[in-house]
């Protein structure tokens, strides 16, 4: 596919993006990203309102959204949703549009749409994923380990640890905090090791600083932003024996969840909201297990859903292209 004959229409949304990202890596594709700034009221009823949305729509630049329009477009969030839909109106049949997530509209508007068990939609045209896509599978933990070949060094079991934040999955605070290192520092004791911990985008700078003067007192590395240099986060996942991921993320669990090691979560309390379906489908397939199962020596097997993904669409597209609608 020539340049810019595909697009990835992103809301700016760290985590959207990065599934987009990953479906085209996937496809064997190089697209053209596309961070879109959505003026009210278009941008509070996304994707629903369609008169006059190519007015109220703008690349983060400043750019305006025009031809010549993409052969292939990506779309991930109820934002990106808006363009990804107005393709359809605007290109036509020219334009294979594919949306992740639920679109909050019938998924008919759209090509195709990759949403995860927990979203509760189907259809014809909707491929369902277990957790979310993400570039995670062979070959890229073997990039992990090159990149960052120096946590290899690190005593083993190593142990990386992903942190997010409170959300309505879990409550993670100072209380949280202890629970889990009283935990980690029993395992320690018992077998000694390493920590490799990354905060993410929403920890609370408060929580972050209490984590990283924790670990401090064992083996390890501690990634809480630019200020620790580049983040190595492919080499965390690339060199953990076992990853603690917490529960308030789809896309730390599902990448937690296709690495090679084996991936835990920890609770204080039951797990709340749309994260609890999820928990629980990853537990019951082997992907992931608690804490203290993996303490004892639990094992999971690897879940990589992208590949699997790509190739239903890519089917797709090529059936389109030889026979348009």
């Amino acid at each position: 596919m020539a340049d810019g004959q595909a697009w990835i229409i992103s809301d700016g949304a760290a985590g959207n993006e990065r599934q987009a990202l990953a479906l085209a890596r996937a496809l064997g594709i190089d697209a053209r990203v596309l961070r879109l700034d959505v003026a009210a009221p278009w941008r509070w009823f996304a994707p629903r309102l369609l008169a006059g949305a190519g007015a109220a729509m703008r690349q983060r630049d400043g750019t305006p959204i025009g031809p010549p329009w993409p052969a292939l477009a990506i779309g991930c969030g109820r934002q990106a949703a808006l363009l990804t839909r107005a393709l359809g109106r605007w290109a036509g049949d020219a334009c294979f549009r594919v949306q992740i997530l639920d679109p909050r509209i019938d998924p008919r508007a759209f090509d195709r749409v990759v949403a995860p068990r927990h979203d509760g939609i189907s259809g014809p045209n909707v491929i369902t994923t277990l957790g979310s896509l993400n570039p995670v599978d062979a070959a890229w933990l073997a990039e992990g380990r090159l990149r960052f070949a120096t946590l290899g060094d690190l005593p083993a079991p190593r142990t990386t640890v992903l942190f997010g934040a409170t959300n309505a999955a879990q409550r993670l605070d100072a209380g949280y905090v202890d629970a889990l290192l009283a935990r980690l520092a029993a395992a320690h004791a018992r077998e000694g090791g390493s920590f490799l911990v990354s905060t993410s985008r929403r920890t609370p700078a408060g929580l972050a600083r209490h984590l990283r003067g924790a670990f401090a007192r064992w083996p390890g590395v501690f990634w809480g932003g630019a200020g620790d240099g580049p983040n190595p986060y492919a080499g965390l996942l690339a060199w953990a024996t076992r990853i603690v991921v917490t529960p308030d993320s789809v896309n730390m669990l599902s990448e937690a969840c296709a690495s090679d090691a084996t991936a835990c979560t920890f609770a204080t309390q039951p797990i709340g909201g749309k994260f609890a379906g999820l928990n629980a489908a990853l537990v019951a397939a082997d992907h992931l297990c608690d804490l203290d199962a993996a303490l004892a020596g639990a094992t999971t097997v690897p879940l990589r859903e992208t590949a699997g993904v790509a190739s239903v669409i890519a089917g797709a597209f090529a059936a389109a292209r030889l026979h348009p609608r």
